[in-house]
């Protein structure tokens, strides 16, 4: 293809053809994606007046997208989906060209402009994420609707301003979740119109009080109060009056209680749990009642008789929050906390050497407030001396000593050990996108003083991590974690894009056409590359090809590659040139 037909697929003037392909998956397991292990082919849809017709011009993959394939219509976002008759079209993290547009929204978009689609689409507070419940990138086309357009959040498409590579508007959606890792909203009151518990313990004090959130003015709609001190009691009995809200007492904890509260919950969960005092099981049940966005409030002294079992894939998927205080001022739990990296301090993050890994340590490292040492930590070798090869250049223009630790054939007493050498005094910042819990609790030797430690790691609803809690109240650790990212994120990381201050494509590790995405979503599953894998839907066959082979198929296009072999926009338009179908 020429340059000229290049501008002229770029402005979306070539015509359409009659049909297009696309990877149903009609059920769990690799063998229900695709028919015969290939795409099908389908007619490009017709489009409504208040639609628009979309081209996909890249996706990248996901370990999301796996997840769908393995779990099938019991994954969380499908549960209730007849995927035999109603397929699965993955892909949600993609970059588009509208191609055709309604003929009421003429005034309002055109033909050859740019997108990428926030993939979290709610309307009702009901999902329709695209990639899941709506057809998603591994197809050539698509009609966006009602449910994209106008939203609960309004219009979920993000426009384009600068000719970004089209990889690298496709992967703003996984860079903007990096993104919300360092923007986790917290609260430093308790929750508006939300559900307050207090819980006391055998170890619970007669002097505590309630001070800065109250004095905030945040006002829940309901406070429980269960084996609350006397005077405590009476503090919030009083304020309850002055807001005209209730307050139950359930008294005497017992089983039957947390069956109550849920009840009064009405099953949505509690938003603020305080308790009073270190009680290792009651810790425990009262935090499966936990709302989304909750918080728990350790407010103690003594040390936990024991480590606590801790739902870590909650605390992931469902944004939890577990913090606390030494003493009896209650307030001091809700004490503002870093979002960003502490500048010039030590950062450590438990398995590094993966896709989203890898792009956490690109995000510390080009950040403003960025810490001193970086410590990037895997299981295995060679991911790491290619993640240290990428991101060493970076390091060092940006004064940031990245030691890049391997665990392979390390006994752990020297792993620890080493990691006691690094930062004697603890790290400042822990994050794990590591997808076991092991990792977490191997984190809990290492923790300095207000340390805050992340869960990022994609780990299931129910995965239980046993976790020493007497830090969090006892040395000001905070427990957060964070799934997924908002418009806010991805506008956020758009903009850093569009600024030149991030280079999405630096984690490309492969490319591949539409008729390559099963083998490259196998070499996610199986972590074949340790950055991402791109599909480029309108491309001919090219099957997946890593950034260091391309030489071997593509030449010209390997020759454009950066100094350090990374993924650049005058490469993709290379591939383009020589890949689009010819008119």
């Amino acid at each position: 293809m020429t340059r000229d037909g290049l501008k002229t697929y770029k402005a979306a003037q070539a015509p359409l053809p009659a049909t297009m392909w696309l990877w149903p998956l009609y059920g769990a397991g690799f063998e229900n994606l695709g028919v015969d292990g290939k795409p099908i082919q389908a007619p490009v849809p017709s489009y409504g007046p208040d639609e628009l017709l979309v081209r996909h011009d890249a996706v990248g993959l996901c370990f999301s997208d796996v997840k769908v394939i393995r779990a099938g219509d019991q994954h969380p976002r499908l549960q209730g989906r007849d995927m035999k008759a109603k397929p699965v079209v993955l892909g949600h993290e993609v970059a588009l060209t509208i191609v055709g547009v309604g003929e009421n929204l003429k005034g309002k978009f055109k033909v050859g402009e740019r997108y990428i689609i926030q993939a979290d689409i709610y309307v009702g507070g009901k999902t329709f994420a695209y990639g899941y419940v709506l057809q998603g990138g591994l197809s050539q086309y698509n009609v966006l609707g009602e449910e994209a357009l106008n939203g609960d959040e309004g219009c979920y498409l993000l426009p384009i301003h600068k000719d970004l590579s089209y990889a690298s508007v496709a992967l703003t959606e996984p860079w903007a979740c990096v993104e919300a890792v360092y923007h986790i909203p917290y609260r430093t009151t308790w929750q508006e119109d939300g559900v307050v518990w207090f819980i006391g313990t055998a170890q619970s004090k007669s002097a505590y009080t309630l001070g800065q959130p109250w004095a905030a003015g945040q006002k829940p709609r309901l406070i429980i109060a269960t084996d609350v001190p006397a005077a405590l009691l009476g503090t919030l009995k009083a304020q309850a009056a002055q807001w005209g809200i209730p307050l139950k007492e359930m008294n005497q904890l017992s089983e039957a209680t947390y069956g109550e509260v849920k009840a009064a919950t009405e099953g949505e969960g509690v938003n603020d749990i305080i308790i009073l005092g270190a009680d290792a099981d009651i810790t425990e049940k009262a935090m499966t009642l936990m709302a989304v966005r909750g918080t728990l409030n350790l407010v103690a002294e003594q040390p936990m008789q024991r480590a606590v079992q801790v739902d870590v894939g909650r605390v992931h998927y469902d944004w939890l929050q577990l913090m606390g205080a030494q003493g009896t001022d209650i307030s001091k739990g809700y004490a503002p906390i870093r979002t960003e990296v502490k500048p010039g301090g030590k950062a450590w993050f438990v398995g590094a050497a993966g896709p989203m890994g890898r792009m956490l340590v690109q995000y510390t490292l080009e950040s403003a407030g960025k810490p001193a040492v970086a410590v990037a930590h895997d299981l295995v070798t060679w991911r790491l001396d290619d993640l240290n090869e990428k991101l060493a250049p970076i390091a060092e223009a940006n004064s940031v000593n990245l030691i890049a630790l391997s665990q392979e054939g390390m006994a752990a007493e020297a792993f620890h050990a080493r990691l006691n050498e690094i930062a004697p005094q603890g790290f400042d910042d822990i994050v794990v996108p590591a997808p076991t819990p092991r990792a977490v609790e191997g984190a809990m030797a290492h923790l300095a003083e207000n340390c805050t430690v992340c869960i990022f790691a994609g780990l299931s609803r129910g995965t239980m991590a046993t976790l020493d809690l007497t830090p969090v109240y006892r040395r000001g650790v905070r427990f957060t974690g964070s799934s997924g990212s908002s418009i806010l994120d991805m506008q956020r990381t758009l903009e850093r894009a569009e600024s030149g201050h991030l280079f999405p494509e630096q984690v490309v590790a492969a490319v591949a056409s539409l008729g390559g995405a099963k083998d490259g979503l196998d070499a996610v599953a199986t972590g074949r590359f340790s950055g991402k894998v791109v599909i480029y839907p309108q491309i001919a066959d090219l099957p997946v090809t890593p950034l260091d082979k391309l030489g071997e198929r593509l030449p010209k296009v390997a020759k454009l590659l950066s100094k350090s072999g990374a993924w650049t926009k005058a490469a993709e338009e290379e591939l383009l040139r020589e890949m689009l179908p010819q008119d």
